[in-house]
This record gives C-alpha cells, sequence and structure tokens, in this order.
C-alpha cells in the first residue's frame, strides 16, 4: 500500500519543487506514467509479490530504463521521463525490500 501511495506523492512532490509553475501539469504526466505497469499483464500470475519488476518486465527492463533516463536530455519528454524514472526507481526499492 505504501509503495502505491508513493507512486502519487513523489511525483507530486518532484512537481512541485521542480515545476511549480505547471504542477499540476506536470504532476497529472507523472502519475500517468503508471501506464508503464500494463505489461505486467504479460506476466503469469499477473501479480507475484515475491516478483521483482525491474529486468523482469519490458517496459522495466534495463533498456527501457535507459530510453526513459535518455529522454531528460528532450525538453518536451523531460516531464514524462522524470515521472518514468521515479517509477522506475520505487519499484527498485520495492524489489530491495523483498
Amino acid at each position: 500500500m505504501i509503495h502505491l501511495v508513493l507512486h502519487l506523492l513523489m511525483p507530486g512532490l518532484i512537481a512541485w519543487i521542480f515545476f511549480r509553475h505547471q504542477w499540476i501539469r506536470a504532476w497529472l504526466i507523472m502519475g500517468a506514467t503508471m501506464i508503464v505497469d500494463v505489461d505486467h499483464l504479460l506476466a503469469t500470475p499477473v501479480f507475484d509479490p515475491n516478483r521483482c519488476s525491474i529486468g523482469f518486465h519490458p517496459l522495466h527492463s534495463y533498456i527501457a530504463i535507459f530510453i526513459y533516463a535518455l529522454m531528460v536530455l528532450l525538453p518536451k519528454l523531460r516531464i514524462l521521463s522524470i515521472g518514468l524514472l521515479i517509477h522506475m526507481l520505487l519499484d527498485y526499492l520495492d524489489c530491495l525490500t523483498m
């Protein structure tokens, strides 16, 4: 439950600190990055509490994370990229607690 709450609060905090002039828009974009969890539907079982998403699901792969990091360099994709990287970081922290 804490993991899910952090997926909403962390982007909101980052949006408020770094994108204050458009923080609601930034928060919504970063919150929309939860859609990358659609790749969980490709796994069997769909949800496994003992499975680390990072490196397992396609949109959570190291190549995907590298692409998300490169997207920071593109101003039009920067907020989306930061949201994806926050998502991956929180999923990675979840993996550490397993």
